[in-house]
């Protein structure tokens, strides 16, 4: 009994001794950081942001200044009987977010998916129901940076942040007519829709990013970014 009861207590001393590896990967980094991210972003508002745009304004303004065929198609869609106020935009979703370190090691880049669905009903194939499919996707640069109160991660120019959109229609057929709108509510959206969510993601990722630990940012910093050129405030 005393021998078995002095190897579990010298085995015990033995795990005590025994130094603990506490240090998180690179991918647990990562994803502490991706994770802190989107939390801010649903708990900012971002998805509430995306169901309220104005897209009856957006697609009536393009609309009537287009010429030629896709011109007269948006406005056979949009002028008569406000043809679009009954556009509705449901199952607005942030998607997984991305997190890739820049090729020269100097910064991170964070890819935020956004998706949702647009219901229209199209005058020209008798008040026929469209669902589009929307996914945009917008790239921020993230940059340490240091100040007399320490280290920090910041945004780099978000307001110029690169953003892709697409529109798709995931049932029914592509006709000429139908698709021909799908390419102008593309076009439309792609230059009004980015700009209008940028601001607000820019802003609360700001926020995310000055509120983020110390020593959070310090490791991650050292790992995720091992060519850093800190951006120094005097």
């Amino acid at each position: 009994m005393f021998q078995t009861g002095g190897l579990i207590v010298f085995c015990g001393l033995l795990a005590l001794s025994s130094p603990l590896n506490l240090v998180p990967s690179p991918s647990d980094l990562a994803g502490q950081l991706t994770g802190a991210l989107s939390n801010g972003l649903l708990s900012g508002g971002l998805l509430d942001t995306v169901k309220n745009l104005p897209l009856v304004d957006i697609l009536k303004t393009d609309g009537d200044t287009s010429g030629g065929l896709v011109g007269k198609l948006l406005q056979q869609v949009i002028n008569p009987l406000n043809g679009l106020t009954g556009i509705e935009i449901t199952k607005p979703k942030l998607l997984e977010l991305g997190l890739v370190p820049s090729e020269d090691g100097h910064r991170l880049y964070v890819n935020i998916p956004l998706s949702w669905d647009i219901n229209l009903r199209v005058p020209i194939v008798k008040l026929r129901l469209l669902k589009l499919s929307v996914k945009l996707n917008a790239t921020v640069e993230i940059l340490p940076k240091k100040d007399e109160d320490g280290l920090h991660l910041v945004l780099g120019d978000c307001s110029q942040a690169p953003a892709s959109l697409e529109v798709t229609l995931p049932d029914g057929p592509q006709t000429f007519l139908i698709q021909g709108l799908i390419n102008s509510v593309t076009n439309t959206l792609s230059k009004a829709v980015p700009k209008m969510l940028l601001g607000q993601v820019c802003s609360t990722v700001n926020g995310i990013l000055s509120n983020l630990d110390v020593t959070l940012v310090q490791r991650i910093v050292d790992q995720l970014i091992p060519e850093k050129d800190l951006i120094v405030n005097v």
